[in-house]
């Protein structure tokens, strides 16, 4: 146990410059190798983050402005459609008054032919009483004059 003890104790002994080595290494990797590589993962980290967040911002402003895009253009559908209402009633309008006017016109010369028809009725009875009355004097006439003789 003791030869044991010695050997390892030498072991241990020739292991001390490679431990120290390996603490060195570890050290100067530490400086030289992961701190670096640290602070660049860490900027890269910050720029992925910055990007992220400048591309949240430019999707919200592109959001934004597609909402009032549609805003205004929904605002001015109803501004079209109540212009072309209002264009709708003024013809509808227009074409209530024309249809009036017309019927008015229509009723003036349906009373006035109803005039000319109703003088031109009186003018006939008239003609057709005072013919009558020339007729039946010619009518009692003839007959009169077949008797007398």
């Amino acid at each position: 146990m003791q030869e044991t003890l010695q050997a390892l104790g030498g072991i241990l002994l020739k292991a001390i410059p490679t431990v120290i080595l390996l603490i060195i290494l570890h050290f100067y990797l530490k400086a030289v190798l992961f701190g670096p590589l640290d602070r660049v993962m860490q900027k890269r980290r910050e720029l992925t983050e910055g990007a992220r967040k400048t591309a949240e911002d430019s999707l919200a402003a592109a959001t934004r402005k597609a909402d009032e895009y549609e805003a205004k253009l929904r605002d001015a559908r109803a501004a079209v459609y109540k212009q072309q209402e209002e264009i709708r009633k003024r013809w509808l309008d227009e074409q209530a008054q024309q249809v009036a006017e017309a019927r008015a016109r229509s009723e003036s010369t349906v009373k006035s032919a109803r005039e000319a028809i109703a003088q031109d009725v009186a003018a006939a009875r008239k003609s057709l009483q005072d013919t009558s009355t020339v007729v039946a004097d010619q009518i009692v006439a003839t007959v009169l004059g077949k008797r007398a003789a």
